[in-house]
């Protein structure tokens, strides 16, 4: 299947595309840059390819959760590229991603990954995911939430499982409670995937076509996790 894939949900941004047997990416951390930077690297991987657009079968893109603005910007580019081609979307989490990411590389494959990436207001983007011959598999629920509580989570799940704990994502080294549950309790057992990368969107891509879990480009929705942003407002302001 030939698909393309993009993400900006956080400070990075990434497209990859998979055509016949080989597969293009594109990989820059940018923070601020990425509604500079993500079409030109669109149209990069496509011209080393010496393929358009219509010669795809699939769209996927990081759909959250990431940063609002992030998410939006490939949110809109996806749904722009989808609406030009008549091509389906396939939604990827940016937290299954980077899980999916560590199971690739790793030779413990019954260890648990759990990936906290930062949310900034003392928060973490959280999930813990198990693997498993068919991929990764959802353990611990999507969720916002301050490092405590995830820790929590993290500490209950261990009352009944022995397997070890791999830890994804920067919210590892951003609160200082969980580098310290980590260094307690999981030690060096820490990958070195961060952020999300399209690269290893594309697999889940087509796993969610195979079981129809994809959409047309005006019903695309992204995931925030967080309902609402609150902020201090200037003086003067209501």
């Amino acid at each position: 299947m030939n698909i393309l894939a993009i993400d900006t949900a956080t400070e990075a941004c990434s497209v990859a595309l998979q055509y016949n047997d080989t597969v293009i990416t594109r990989f820059e951390i940018c923070p601020q840059q990425h509604s500079q930077r993500l079409l030109p690297m669109v149209d990069e991987v496509l011209k080393e390819a010496q393929v358009a657009l219509s010669d795809l079968d699939l769209l996927a893109f990081g759909r959250g959760p990431g940063s609002f603005t992030g998410v939006r910007i490939a949110t809109g580019m996806i749904q722009g590229l989808a609406l030009g081609t008549g091509l389906k979307v396939a939604g990827v989490s940016t937290l299954e991603a980077m899980a999916f990411e560590v199971a690739s590389k790793t030779e413990d494959k019954e260890a648990l990954i759990a990936v906290a990436s930062d949310a900034r207001m003392n928060e973490v983007y959280f999930a813990v995911y198990k693997q498993t011959e068919e991929g990764v598999l959802l353990t611990i629920d999507e969720q916002v939430c301050p490092p405590e509580v995830a820790i929590e989570q993290l500490n209950a799940l261990g009352e009944n499982n022995r397997e070890a704990v791999i830890a994804v994502g920067t919210g590892w080294t951003a609160y200082d409670e969980l580098t310290k549950w980590k260094s307690e309790v999981i030690g060096e057992t820490t990958s070195d995937v961060t952020l999300p990368n399209a690269q290893f969107m594309l697999q889940l891509a087509h796993d969610a076509y195979e079981k129809g879990e994809v959409s047309e480009a005006v019903n695309v929705e992204p995931v925030y996790l967080r309902d609402k942003v609150t902020w201090k407002k200037l003086p003067g302001r209501e």
